[in-house]
């Protein structure tokens, strides 16, 4: 949960997302077929071509694409449903189906390797209803929760057959696949921290791969699983005392996080930007060279996330989206463009966003091409 559900995500800097929330437009109904409608792009976004949305109402978050590319896993919060569940769709957002079994609360779903099987995070075993999400201290700020209750499951890809995967006594959570198919990365508090770790796909061998004080999380290997992009405070900016204060109350603070890489066994690590903003999402582009990722650096008092594209040679940044306030009356909330990932070929992006939306932050699924 970490990763982020966006109604959570934009409490924060005064705006816009967290877990992913309410009831889907009634014009589309709850798990009915929803073909996908065109808009066009903003003036800028020079990189996205046939924007398709392919969610309508909501909260809708986390869109990651299958191994064939041929469907979307993600989470959402739907009717008769408090808190996230998983779902699946088809890449035009038809055939939306429910996987996860509407007990506690789930995140970070991937696609296993073959298809036929996925992963998630749950609360589940913890009890059926949902961990409450804690109290707003306004002593503290803007935190995440980190539930303890957390661990992480696979099952059919139907939904069925829920088995333990990797289980802890603290939060387990924000698993993703290695395009090879052979390791998982996902971040846990097992040692104490907020640390990555890295196993087989069976769950078997698992390495610890940070250890430095602050939340690690989001991880993402690149295309050959050589590698592995992921979020990280700036190491001399944390406060090691705090952060271990909010963690003995399940909480983090993750208003200021940049963009790390390291190789996939956990060496040669590289802080790649270095903005002092809430950065997130970072997913490797096919070529090896570059990172999209999430970012209100424009905006670091505030909550207008947009898509960026840094080399991560160079740290040469690019801004990808101009999603700002363009409908009269909008709020801050309604300004949030996050959760990118590409296609193997590059040639599709699939991200989520408020642009669009009927209610104040509501956040849908799109599908753009990508022209480099």
């Amino acid at each position: 949960m970490a990763r982020t559900s966006i109604l959570v995500l934009s409490a924060l800097l005064l705006t816009l997302l967290a877990a992913c929330g309410t009831k889907p437009a009634a014009k589309k109904g709850a798990g009915a077929k929803s073909p996908a409608v065109a808009h066009a792009v903003r003036d800028g976004e020079t990189h996205l071509k046939n924007l398709r949305q392919i969610t309508f109402g909501g909260e809708n978050a986390e869109a990651y694409w299958s191994f064939a590319e041929d469907r979307l896993i993600f989470q959402a919060t739907r009717a008769p449903y408090t808190a996230d569940q998983i779902y699946v769709m088809a890449p035009d957002g038809s055939d939306t189906k429910l996987l996860s079994g509407g007990v506690g609360r789930t995140t970070c779903a991937y696609f296993m390797p073959g298809d036929k099987r996925i992963l998630y995070a749950s609360t589940y075993l913890a009890g059926k209803e949902p961990p409450p999400k804690p109290a707003y201290d306004r002593s503290l700020g803007y935190v995440w929760p980190i539930f303890n209750a957390y661990d992480i499951f696979t099952a059919n890809a139907d939904g069925s057959d829920v088995q333990p995967l990797i289980q802890s006594a603290g939060y387990d959570a924000e698993a993703t696949v290695s395009p090879k198919g052979d390791k998982i990365v996902f971040t846990s508090t097992r040692d104490g921290d907020l640390d990555l770790y890295s196993c087989d796909i069976d769950g078997s061998n698992v390495k610890r791969l940070t250890d430095a004080p602050g939340y690690d999380g989001g991880a993402f290997f690149n295309w050959d699983g050589s590698k592995i992009v992921w979020r990280a405070p700036d190491r001399d900016s944390v406060d090691v005392e705090e952060t271990k204060a909010l963690l003995k109350r399940q909480l983090v603070r993750p208003s200021k996080l940049e963009i790390w890489i390291m190789d996939a066994d956990g060496s040669n690590k590289k802080m790649v930007t270095k903005n002092g903003a809430a950065n997130f999402g970072p997913f490797w582009h096919p070529d090896g060279k570059r990172i999209i990722f999430s970012s209100n650096m424009h905006d670091p008092r505030g909550g207008n996330f947009e898509l960026y594209l840094v080399d991560v040679g160079t740290s040469k940044t690019e801004r990808v989206t101009h999603f700002e306030r363009t409908r009269p009356g909008a709020r801050r909330s309604d300004d949030f463009d996050g959760f990118p990932m590409f296609t193997r070929d590059g040639k599709r992006l699939v991200f989520c966003s408020n642009r669009e939306n009927e209610k104040p932050n509501e956040t849908n699924v799109f599908v753009a091409d990508w022209v480099d």
